[in-house]
């Protein structure tokens, strides 16, 4: 929380003009502490093994501190193929939000994502991140008492392909739970298909 101390906030609709029920607050990026607040939350970020499991990250957008006040939300939108940053742009595979305040200090403000033909809905604990697919249809919900404040950013992947890269995890996790206890052969050819996929889905 202390972050939000250290930088300015303006409109979050000068980064989506074009969406009529974005109604947040975003760190002002050309004020001296938004680059030490990026630098905190992506160190912290890609220390996290969780996060290079399932991500496979090539390369991560600076993530941005964004602020919800009462009666603030973020209606339901889909993120941007291609996000600019400096030196140019990432495709956007993985989004990720970073929960920063205590979810029992506001109200609403959940963000529900739309997985097939199910709506999933979180809200998370202070320094926890949610990773998702970017191709998802997603939203905040309106904050109703208290302020919601999370930092976002996105993912550029080496396997672009959401399928792809869940197989891919789903193996890394079978080798790392059960690998001591299957044969040294069975181990070696599961390893041997999980990179002959990464090779052939990365690109």
């Amino acid at each position: 929380m202390q972050l939000s101390e250290t930088v300015n906030f303006v409109d979050g609709r000068i980064s989506n003009p074009h969406n009529k029920t974005k109604k947040n607050l975003q760190a002002d990026q050309k004020h001296p502490g938004y680059r030490e607040s990026t630098q905190i939350l992506a160190t912290a970020l890609q220390r996290r093994r969780e996060v290079g499991d399932f991500a496979m990250p090539r390369r991560f957008a600076p993530p941005l501190l964004c602020k919800y006040d009462k009666n603030m939300e973020y209606g339901v939108h889909a993120d941007q193929a291609y996000v600019t940053v400096e030196g140019g742009k990432i495709r956007s595979d993985v989004s990720c939000t970073i929960f920063l305040s205590d979810p029992v200090s506001y109200e609403g403000g959940e963000l529900r994502i739309q997985l097939g033909s199910k709506r999933m809905k979180v809200k998370g604990k202070p320094g926890s991140c949610l990773l998702y697919p970017s191709t998802t249809l997603h939203e905040v919900r309106p904050v109703t008492s208290g302020q919601r404040l999370v930092a976002i950013t996105f993912i550029e992947s080496i396997v672009p392909d959401a399928f792809q890269r869940e197989m891919l995890y789903e193996l890394n996790e079978v080798l790392a739970l059960e690998g001591e206890s299957m044969k040294w052969e069975n181990r070696n050819r599961l390893g041997l298909v999980h990179q002959n996929l990464l090779r052939q889905w990365s690109s």
